[in-house]
Order: C-alpha cells, then structure tokens, then sequence
C-alpha cells in the first residue's frame, strides 16, 4: 500500500511538472513521437505483408509438391545456366511416375499458355489456358461454383469442354449462365461444362481467375505438341509429404535414368521454399526497420536525459525540502522516472494518433491493420525510453544531499 500510495504521488508530481511545462514537453516528445511512428507503421506494414502473402502462398497447398526442371528460388546467374541445361519434365514422365507411385493421395501435370478466348462479340485477351487432368480439382486446392470439373475421360479423350475461372466467366458471360455454351480459345472451339470458384491473386502478380482448364490432350493436340510440364504431387497428409518427396524424388530419378551419384536433374518444390525466402526477406526489412526506430528512439532518449537534467537543476531545491522532511531516496528516484516516463507515453500517445490514421492509408495497397499487439508493444517501447532515458537524472537527484539542495537558489 505504501508503494503505491508513492507511485500514485508520484504521478501527481508529474502531472503537475508537466501541466508547467507544457511546450517544453511537447517538443521533448518529437524524437519519441518519430520513434513510435516509425515502428507502428513498419509493424503494420510487416504484418500486412506477412498476412497478405501467407494467404497468397496457401494456394500453393501445404501439402502438395511440384515437380518441375528449375527450382522456384535461384542463386546465380551461373546456377540458371546450369538448370537451364536439364531436360524437360515430359508428360511420358508424368504418366509413368502416376503409375509406379504409391504414397500420394493425387497427382496431375500442368502446363499453361496465354491464349485469346472469344465468345460472341465478347472477347478476353491473354488468359491462362491451363492443360490438366481431372485430378487437378484435388492437387490445386480450387472448387467449382457451377456445373462440373472435367471428368477422367474428357481428360485422357479428344471432347473440347472447358472450366472457365471466375474473372473470365464474368468478362465473357455478364449475363446469364455459361454453362453449354461455346467460346473460341486461341480460335478453337470449346464446350463450357463448368466456372471455378473465385480464388484471387497470387501475390499481387496474377490473378488466378483469369484462366480457363482445358485436357491436357487438347492441350498438347492445339497449341503444344510435347509439352514441358509441371506435376503437382498431393500428399495424403501434411505429415506424410516428407516420405512422399523421397518416393517422387527416387522415382523421377530412376524414370529421367539418372546414374548413381549424379545429381538430379529436376527440383521437387514446395511451399515451405517460400515462407523460409518470406522470413528471410522480412527478417532483412525488420532488422532495417528497427536500425531507423532505434536511432529515432536514442535521440529522443537523449533529448529527454536532457530534459530532465535540467528538470532535476530547477528543483534541487523541492528535492532538498523532501529529503528534509522525510522523503526517501526511492521516492525521489521514483518521482523523475515517472516524469520521464509520463513525457514518453505522452509522446507514444501522439505517435499512436498519427499512424492510426497513416495506417488507415497503407490499408488501400496492402492488408494492414493497426492491431492491439502492435499498439501494445508501441506503448511499451515508449515507457522503457523515458524509464532507461530518465534514469541517470533521477539517479542525481535521489543522490542529492539535503543540506546541499536546501542552498541551492
């Protein structure tokens, strides 16, 4: 009870120092207002890129493994070269490793172009025509919104139907169902048997909608003979994708006839290659990020060491009338740290108050938000300054002696 009726003395003390000094306070806050500004917002910024790209990178599935010739993330110049001499990923390859494999739950071959599709008077330019099985509705995660994906045999057979994605439906069909109806890919006909489920953008490159999944038999009989295609591998559970790669990996090696010891010649990529390149990013732009904030909070610590120097040289006497009547060594230390430490969150209250507002803005080009952990560790941060910041004066002061401080004018 005792300490707290001193802190809450002590609050009063700095209420009324700071109701004194009004300007001078103010002006004080400027170096912790930037600091609290500053990491707000990279806070924000980092949270909303790391929300936006982890929605983003789902698509890709947890998982699911996607065989392919080059690695998603390259080093050099010279390691492209080096991958760019490796043989195509054939269709043969793919039906040969869906026969021999065992552990995946699916497996189906992707390969795309940027095609025309017309319907009527109605036409959209460069979508991705995608050529596929009827197991890329399990591999690729998406969902059908009307009628039906391609059936097994539409896509081993030679019938030209086609699942439209949802942008695409939109631009060509503004009214009306487009199921039954026909459209010209790359001026060849098609029959829509079905529109896919609305799935977004793939990190802000691409949207995923503006596309049409066609059999991969189309595919190869109109616009690529023998196709480099890429195989998504589903696993039949998150802990089984480990033993999963392995089998793909030994089975792509034994079917590409690759000798022992000799390094593979394809990549087996996953979702995880992402989020450890993300962090790493991240982790890059952060460590920035808390350099500018660090050095925006030094200087406005020292501003308030300064501050509160001269706070403790204006009051040597109060101190000196405290000490005699009693007040301990604690109180006057407690006393200038809650100052301090009153002029920081006041400061971090103001920086709070711009970047609500700030963030609001960031809001429109990426998904941030201004979060209570973000505003938590804000406050936080701008308590510890004043405390570490005050320290050293209100250490001073509490050393005072009484009889020096009751002569000084």
């Amino acid at each position: 009870m005792r300490l707290l009726a001193e802190f809450l003395e002590c609050l009063r003390i700095a209420g009324d120092a700071l109701r004194a000094n009004k300007l001078r306070a103010t002006l004080t806050t400027l170096g912790i207002v930037i600091g609290i500004v500053t990491v707000t917002l990279m806070g924000t910024a980092l949270e909303g890129l790391k929300r936006g790209f982890t929605q983003s990178i789902a698509m890709l599935g947890t998982d699911v493994l996607y065989v392919q010739r080059f690695d998603w993330f390259i080093s050099s110049q010279a390691e492209w070269i080096r991958q760019n001499r490796r043989r195509e990923v054939t269709l043969d390859q793919f039906r040969e490793l869906e026969r021999q494999a065992v552990l995946p739950l699916a497996m189906a071959p992707i390969v795309d172009t940027l095609q025309p599709v017309k319907h009527g008077n109605r036409s959209a330019t460069a979508v991705r025509v995608v050529g596929t099985t009827e197991a890329f509705l399990l591999t690729g995660g998406i969902a059908v919104a009307q009628g039906r994906f391609l059936s097994e045999r539409e896509a081993q057979g030679g019938r030209p139907v086609c699942v439209l994605g949802a942008q695409t439906a939109t631009n060509l069909f503004p009214v009306g169902s487009p199921l039954g109806a026909r459209v010209y890919i790359g001026g060849f006909p098609f029959e829509v048997i079905g529109v896919l489920d609305k799935q977004g953008e793939f990190l802000g490159a691409f949207s995923l909608d503006n596309q049409v999944v066609i059999p991969i038999g189309q595919f190869s009989e109109l616009f690529r003979r023998f196709p480099e295609i890429a195989i998504q591998v589903k696993a039949r559970s998150v802990d089984a994708l480990e033993d999963t790669r392995e089998e793909v990996r030994a089975l792509m090696r034994k079917i590409r006839r690759l000798a022992p010891g000799a390094p593979d010649d394809f990549a087996v990529n996953q979702q995880d290659q992402f989020l450890k390149t993300f962090n790493r990013v991240i982790g890059t732009i952060a460590t920035a990020g808390l350099f500018i904030t660090g050095l925006a909070l030094f200087v406005g610590g020292i501003g308030i060491m300064n501050i509160m120097f001269v706070s403790v040289a204006e009051r040597t006497r109060e101190i000196g009338i405290r000490k005699a009547i009693g007040a301990k060594r604690r109180a006057i230390l407690m006393q200038f740290l809650t100052e301090a430490a009153a002029i920081c969150l006041l400061g971090g209250l103001i920086g709070l108050g711009i970047a609500w507002p700030a963030t609001w803005a960031l809001a429109r080009f990426m998904p941030a938000t201004l979060s209570l952990p973000i505003v938590g560790a804000a406050l936080l941060v701008s308590l510890l300054t004043g405390v570490v910041a005050g320290f050293l004066p209100a250490w001073r002061a509490a050393r005072l002696s009484p009889v020096e401080a009751l002569r000084s004018e």
